[in-house]
């Protein structure tokens, strides 16, 4: 027997069916009209270009907006690139810096204009004002490059033994900041100083967009307790756990009200590689081969 509800149920379903349809088009329409509307205003010149005062106005725009990733000058910060060099990995011309300020990085912690917490949503004014200020710190590459990224790549993997505790695409130990991309986020001298000074500023763990204030790779040691000593660095921590990996690459999940012992040291895990350890010359081999990657 055919009921009433059964009889009008292919029509319900056909009506729910159109309004999907229809949201669908609809945010699709608007997704495209926002997108030519920054197109549009990107396709722009900067109306600021060499301009010397729209530059002091954008390095204090910079600083209240971009610095506590980019860092002081636009030299990189650990979770943003060095801006000062004149090849950029995401955009090349001034328009595609501005889209990129304006919308964000998707998938990275660049986020979108106005939505990282830090100051206030920027006018288009004031990204040209960036913009401008970014070009007047910009650093020529030199002339010769410095290293042969070749044979610092033997180093890497090989006698330096820096793939014990860090990895360079997939490839190397987990106990250290990966690698892949500090070639473009550090400046050469930066990454000379982590690794004849690896105490002098420890580097960022956790680097989710979500994370303001990322976790450094303090070094941890704790004393569990039946005795055992447990040193390494952490992974999470809140106030009543944490989590560490030890020199093993071995992970322990503690609670710290259990533990005879719990001490944090700004004293890295990574050993001193002073000149005796790792020549001049050697360094700059594998800082040629890290920023060659740090490049792609």
């Amino acid at each position: 027997m055919i009921t009433v509800a059964s009889f009008r149920r292919p029509k319900q379903i056909k009506k729910s069916s159109a309004c999907a349809r229809l949201r669908i088009f609809l945010w699709s329409a608007f997704a495209f009209f926002l997108a030519f509307a920054v197109a549009a205003r990107a396709d722009a010149q900067n109306p600021f270009a060499g301009d010397a005062k729209a530059a002091k106005a954008g390095e204090y725009e910079f600083r209240i907006n971009c610095a506590l990733c980019h860092g002081l000058g636009a030299r990189g910060g650990g979770r943003g690139p060095d801006l000062t060099r004149a090849q950029k990995k995401h955009a090349h011309s001034e328009a595609e810096m501005f889209a990129v300020i304006s919308n964000g990085i998707p998938g990275t912690a660049m986020p979108a204009n106005g939505t990282n917490g830090q100051g206030v949503g920027m006018t288009d004014e004031e990204i040209w004002q960036i913009i401008t200020y970014i070009r007047s710190q910009e650093v020529k590459a030199p002339a010769n490059s410095i290293g042969n990224a070749v044979h610092g790549k033997q180093l890497f993997y090989g006698e330096a033994n820096c793939s014990l505790c860090h990895m360079v695409e997939g490839q190397g130990g987990r106990i250290g900041p990966d690698l892949s991309s500090v070639g473009g986020s550090r400046t050469r001298e930066a990454i000379i100083d982590s690794v004849r000074n690896p105490s002098n500023r420890l580097a960022w763990g956790l680097t989710e967009a979500t994370k303001e204030f990322p976790q450094e790779y303090e070094t941890i040691t704790v004393v569990t307790a039946d005795g055992k000593q447990i040193k390494g660095v952490a992974l999470n921590e809140d106030n009543f756990s944490v989590q560490i990996m030890d020199m093993n690459e071995q992970i322990h999940l503690l609670e710290k009200g259990k533990l005879r012992s719990f001490r944090k040291s700004r004293e890295s895990i990574m050993p001193v590689y002073t000149p005796e350890l790792l020549s001049d010359k050697d360094l700059d081999d594998v800082v040629a081969f890290l920023i060659g990657m740090g490049a792609k």
